[in-house]
């Protein structure tokens, strides 16, 4: 079972200080044109909970919000980002659930990115987050935004229940057989035990079943599933069964996907890049480039302009020469 040292782009600044911070932040918003390579300067540069604290000393300062200020002094794509980077982890991600399934249409994309590779600890504060931010419950919005089996297993990883840490190489095979037989008979109640499976069983656990799954049918999980399946359940239990393998591969497959298969898919780029800057996004550069041959920092240049641009550069931090 690899485990592997996670590292991201961004860290605590050090000789912080949130005071002066919020100062040059006011200014910048403050002037007859935005200044917005300060913006970029401080908020790429500074991790999560110190952008919280300049937002405090922003408040205390000029009395007003600092998310509501960058809201009206910015628009488009760069707008997004800097507006994301305020957010919380858990409030980011409870955010980007709710557009989700509140927009126009349900985005399934989002949801199955950010359900399928948030851990039980991370499912649990962004369903508080949801609960605070929108007054409602995640669960029900799920339930009632979703359908079918993609539903199920929805709401089967909503639940935050994943067996932590505990291994069972006797029942392994018994769990790998299960699915076998689901990709080969495909009724209700076989899709359901495929996705109890995959949303329960720990990481360490689902390792040996995929081992045991190849053994029996000759065939990778992934490819089976690809085979039996279609549309969003599909993707879906692909989506868990490559985080559990290798969560920053799984990630920059998602970024290459939204960089080039959709002509720049805007909100994934943001997204990923976002929530993952401070976990593992170094891992996801380096995924990306042995991958796709091209570094991340040089198809997100290729793709974007403008400050929206340098911010993202600045997020993903590093350079095609970095390797």
């Amino acid at each position: 079972f690899l485990l592997q040292q996670t590292q991201g782009t961004i860290f605590p600044a050090p000789n912080f200080n949130p005071i002066m911070d919020a100062q040059l932040l006011g200014g910048a918003l403050q002037g007859i044109s935005c200044e917005k390579d300060v913006l970029i300067d401080i908020l790429t540069q500074r991790c999560n909970s110190q952008r919280l604290m300049i937002a405090e000393a922003y408040r205390d300062m000029y009395g007003r919000d600092l998310i509501t200020d960058l809201k009206e002094n910015l628009s488009h794509h760069f707008k997004e980002v800097m507006v994301g980077l305020m957010y919380p982890p858990a409030s980011y991600d409870a955010h980007e659930l709710w557009h989700a399934l509140k927009g126009v249409d349900t985005e399934e994309k989002c949801l199955i990115d950010i359900l399928a590779s948030r851990s039980n600890m991370e499912i649990f504060q962004m369903k508080e987050a949801y609960l605070m931010q929108y007054n409602t419950d995640l669960q029900q919005d799920i339930d009632s935004e979703t359908s079918g089996h993609f539903r199920d297993t929805l709401m089967n990883l909503a639940q935050g229940t994943r067996m932590e840490g505990y291994a069972d190489p006797s029942t392994a095979a018994q769990d790998a057989m299960i699915l076998w037989e689901a990709c080969q008979q495909k009724t209700g109640e076989h899709k359901n035990m495929l996705q109890m499976i995959l949303c329960n069983r720990s990481h360490q656990q689902l390792w040996m079943v995929f081992q045991e799954f190849q053994n029996i049918s000759g065939q990778d999980i992934v490819d089976a599933i690809n085979e039996c399946y279609d549309g969003y359940f599909q993707e879906l239990l692909v989506a868990i069964v490559l985080c559990i393998r290798d969560k920053p591969s799984y990630f920059a497959y998602r970024l290459y996907n939204a960089i080039h298969d959709f002509g720049f898919h805007n909100k994934t780029v943001i997204r990923i890049l976002i929530a993952r800057s401070e976990i593992d996004l170094i891992n996801i550069r380096q995924r990306y480039k042995e991958r796709y041959g091209k570094s991340l920092f040089h198809d997100i240049k290729h793709f974007a302009s403008g400050h929206y641009e340098s911010a993202l550069l600045a997020i993903c931090a590093g350079d095609a020469e970095d390797y």
